[in-house]
């Protein structure tokens, strides 16, 4: 019998209801509402300054709205803070790289499972017992799942800041998924990407989202829009703090006003062919 905080497949995991958030007389989201279920791959899209990043700022509580409210899994959120929200499984990237330059690429991911960690000072320091166990156990699934997912073992000692943007990319995807998350919050994750690297990141959103190890639900941020339809089980528009509509991919590419604020006759072209 499912229970009352079980979510399955097509549930709705996260809710936003009539969100509200001004800064000064600039509103930057006006009564926005958006459903993302369980298992999904839910793209929002807009131009620069529609208010997307505002609306995940929102979502991982660096911003708390002024009016509205936002549910994870049936309960309201809007109190809890970025830390307490990445406890209930909600991880982040973010549209520029936030990594730690002069830590290694298996450093900086290891810091993603800091929400796992359960042992003391005490046993922490003389790393033996739990806390041996403990970090053997977090290795083994940072080093068989995240790095191998990736394609990143021959980079793994190497420190961040020697990267290459499309590596650092990788890496703060991985800090993002070591802390196991239900639902991962992608801010425009292909953004100066050339064209391999563009695919390469796809197929590990792919990935993540429809493995079964990872089963992770996605919403994601990006401009490219011929990735969002390949990609997208729904996609959201948003229009300088309004939303236009929320439908399938199909659904939005038809919609004329869509296609005047957002598309264009050639991008729409461009994500039929």
């Amino acid at each position: 019998m499912q229970g009352a905080n079980d979510i399955i497949e097509g549930d709705v995991l996260l809710e936003l209801s009539d969100i509200h958030m001004s800064f000064g007389k600039v509103a930057a989201l006006a009564g926005v509402s958006l459903e993302v279920r369980k298992g999904e791959i839910h793209s929002i899209i807009g131009p620069n300054g529609a208010g997307k990043t505002v609306m995940m700022n929102c979502i991982n509580g660096l911003y708390h709205p002024q009016q509205g409210s936002i549910s994870y899994r049936g309960q309201e959120i809007n109190h809890l803070k970025p830390y307490e929200r990445a406890a209930l499984g909600m991880s982040r990237t973010f549209q520029k790289v936030e990594v730690f330059g002069g830590m290694t690429v298996l450093d900086n991911i290891r810091l993603g499972r800091h929400i796992h960690l359960k042992s003391g000072i005490a046993s922490g320091s003389l790393w033996a017992g739990k806390t041996a166990r403990e970090e053997i156990e977090h290795r083994e699934f940072i080093e068989e799942q995240i790095i191998d997912l990736l394609e990143i073992e021959s980079i793994r000692h190497k420190p961040v800041g020697m990267l290459p943007y499309g590596l650092q990319k990788r890496v703060e995807l991985g800090r993002a998924l070591a802390l196991e998350p239900e639902l991962l919050i992608l801010d425009e994750p292909l953004a100066g990407l050339n064209l391999e690297e563009v695919e390469d990141m796809a197929r590990f959103i792919l990935d993540v989202n429809e493995e079964e190890r990872w089963k992770v639900t996605c919403l994601l941020v990006e401009h490219d829009m011929g990735v969002v339809m390949d990609l997208s089980h729904r996609v959201f528009v948003l229009n300088f703090g309004y939303m236009i509509m929320d439908g399938t991919p199909r659904e939005v590419q038809d919609n004329p006003e869509v296609i005047k604020a957002y598309l264009g006759e050639e991008d729409l072209y461009a994500t039929r062919r």
